[in-house]
């Protein structure tokens, strides 16, 4: 009796609660650690092929430059590099696998400035592009272009703003939330027009039908409207940066020719789920680099309006995205479009 009195006893001090207690902590934090996604270790890294997802429709910028970078960059790597179109929601579906995604360093995301616009666009956005993704580098920055349908009356931009306060016009864009989206907003913003915007699943489907003549303007990307534009298919109006694009000197920045301080860039960059690790992130990095360095890669890159970067550590691409996403917010607010999507 007086035995088994003294081990209950002993089984309700502090000490052995705590013991009992440590355990359950480390047993739950085995169980945590079997459960989630294995890390790959940077020694064995890559081990096979890795998927780059553009969250837009072929044609487009990023798909151009992901298509570029591709064979460069598996050399660089020793592994295949391959493209994974995932069009859909202004580019949200894409994004969101990559941010779901295993974080092995075997997806990487391509993505512009949408990374760090959405989160003050969209109302309900299932990732956190500063949480849920890990910079790996900047790769290209580049402008857009206003072009419109040949068959409107229009040669500047205070002939469209007119023509839209008089009749129904339409612009297109690469979907919802997509830059083009953003800019045709931020400039019926500033000049009080109501151009109806008609959302398309990537850049080539709306620049097609700006030729046909189905919408009236679009901010296009460079790359694919410049030979457009060349072809006389189109009319460009100017650039959306402040200053002209050295490969294309003869159109001029729109903030010159009527739509004072509309300055806006893109910038293109690759990025990984946020838990892959610093040492593959930093592998990818110098590879990345590598192969945005070479000769034939820059020339390419150059001749599709784009100025090649490929130079900023994961970190400076980090606090990048975190400030470009505030900048953004405080955009978007006054534009009156904050969480309208």
């Amino acid at each position: 009796m007086h035995a088994q009195v003294k081990i209950a006893s002993l089984a309700m001090t502090p000490w052995r609660v705590d013991v009992l207690a440590t355990r359950r902590t480390l047993l739950q934090g085995a169980l945590v650690a079997a459960l989630a996604p294995p890390l790959a270790r940077a020694a064995d890294y890559p081990a096979r092929p890795i998927r780059v997802i553009v969250p837009y429709a072929p044609g487009g910028a990023l798909d151009t430059v992901a298509r570029v970078l591709g064979a460069p960059l598996g050399e660089a790597l020793g592994q295949s590099v391959v493209t994974y179109n995932r069009p859909g929601g202004g580019g949200l579906l894409g994004m969101n696998e990559a941010a779901k995604a295993s974080p092995d360093g075997y997806t990487l995301l391509l993505d512009h400035s949408g990374l760090a616009y959405m989160p003050g666009l969209h109302a309900n956005l299932p990732f956190d592009p500063v949480k849920d993704f890990a910079g790996v580098i900047t790769a290209v920055s580049g402008s857009y272009v206003l072009a419109v349908n040949n068959d409107l009356p229009v040669k500047s931009v205070a002939d469209l703003v007119k023509l839209a306060k008089e009749r129904p016009l339409s612009y297109g864009s690469g979907g919802v939330g997509a830059f083009h989206h953003l800019l045709g907003e931020l400039f019926n913003q500033q000049f009080g027009t109501r151009i109806t915007h008609v959302p398309y699943r990537g850049t080539l489907p709306a620049l097609n039908d700006l030729v046909a003549g189905h919408i009236q303007m679009l901010f296009a990307d460079l790359a694919p409207a410049y030979p457009q534009i060349q072809a006389g298919n189109v009319r460009a109006l100017g650039v959306t940066t402040g200053q002209r694009v050295s490969s294309a000197p003869e159109l001029a920045p729109l903030s010159e020719v009527g739509a004072p301080g509309f300055d806006w860039a893109a910038w293109q960059a690759v990025a990984v789920p946020g838990r892959v690790s610093p040492d593959i992130r930093a592998t990818l990095n110098s590879a990345i680099e590598a192969a945005m360095g070479a000769p034939d890669v820059q020339k390419q890159l150059v001749s599709l309006q784009f100025v090649p970067v490929g130079k900023s550590s994961p970190a400076e691409l980090d606090r990048f995205v975190a400030s470009e996403t505030e900048r953004w917010a405080k955009v978007l607010q006054q534009a009156g479009v904050a969480g309208t999507q």
